[in-house]
């Protein structure tokens, strides 16, 4: 009998799906991926990287031959993203700017901090105030994502966004990545002034880092990873969000809820409508985020 023509002898039963073969040793069969380009790749191949693993072209910053890759098929993040010499920049401009906030609240007068938070002056007035979101100041929903009064708020804060931020900002690209901080700050924001008492002043970047929450769960699953320390971690942040006084818990579910629905977009969007499927979900939270702020405003005016 030829062999060759027989099929190879673990073939299993008609029907059954094999592993692919790895692109560099096709006769390896592989359930890994490049992280950048997808192609599957085995053991011998795998080049550690900040996010999964790069096939070795990938890693030298080529497609194949000895020459530049070609716009259309030079490496991506994990989320189609352009890949940056430095993965966590946009991280650590976000931390400079709450830091730089968190001066600006303790050097200058306090009607600064009270311009800055989601809802009235700080501290808050026993009445609904004359100014705030109701009153047109829109800008407040994104201002209260920057801004921190307490030592400890700011550095809870910056941690979880380094330890959450650095990798989704490598997986996603800078892009992408801050569209999904962002928006998911802004849900957060919009929750909160839907569903808190009108004289409730709000601040903090705690929607926002919420969302990055949400987007790791996403990319811990997209990368087939264990779940368990996510889930923990997250059951740990939200006992505290519930417990624990003076916290505004509509933040953190707000930025949580549009963090997973933005990261799973970003991460398992179809390759050929990739772009669409991602900024178009960002635009229908967004979208949203209006709607929840338009109806709260009517009810208060």
């Amino acid at each position: 009998m030829d062999h060759a023509a027989a099929g190879p002898p673990d073939a299993g039963p008609p029907g059954a799906q094999s592993l692919p073969g790895c692109y560099r040793h096709p006769d390896r069969e592989t359930g890994i991926r490049c992280t950048r380009c997808e192609r599957p790749i085995c053991t011998d191949c795998m080049v550690n990287a900040s996010v999964g693993f790069h096939c070795p072209d990938c890693a030298a910053g080529r497609t194949g031959g000895s020459g530049p890759a070609p716009a259309a098929s030079r490496p991506r993040t994990l989320a189609g993203g352009t890949v940056a010499a430095d993965p966590h920049l946009l991280t650590k401009i976000l931390i400079g700017i709450n830091v730089a906030v968190f001066i600006a609240v303790q050097a200058l007068p306090s009607s600064f901090l009270s311009d800055m938070v989601l809802i009235g002056r700080w501290p808050p007035a026993p009445f609904v105030p004359t100014e705030g979101v109701a009153e047109g100041e829109w800008y407040r929903l994104v201002t209260t994502m920057f801004t921190h009064e307490e030592i400890w708020h700011i550095g809870f804060n910056m941690i979880s966004l380094w330890f959450l931020g650095a990798p989704l900002e490598a997986a996603l690209g800078r892009a992408r990545y801050l569209a999904l901080y962002l928006v998911s700050g802004l849900a957060g924001s919009a929750l909160t002034y839907l569903l808190a008492a009108p004289t409730t002043a709000t601040l903090g970047a705690s929607g926002a880092v919420f969302g990055l929450f949400g987007a790791t769960a996403a990319l811990v699953r997209r990368l087939n990873a264990d779940m368990r320390p996510v889930v923990i971690l997250l059951v740990i942040n939200l006992i505290f969000t519930f417990t624990w006084a003076n916290i505004a818990w509509q933040a953190h579910i707000g930025g949580l809820v549009a963090g997973g629905v933005i990261g799973y977009a970003m991460l398992h969007a179809p390759r050929e409508r990739r772009t669409l499927v991602q900024y178009g979900t960002c635009a229908l939270v967004l979208v949203a985020v209006v709607g929840l702020t338009l109806l709260r405003t009517v009810q208060l005016t």
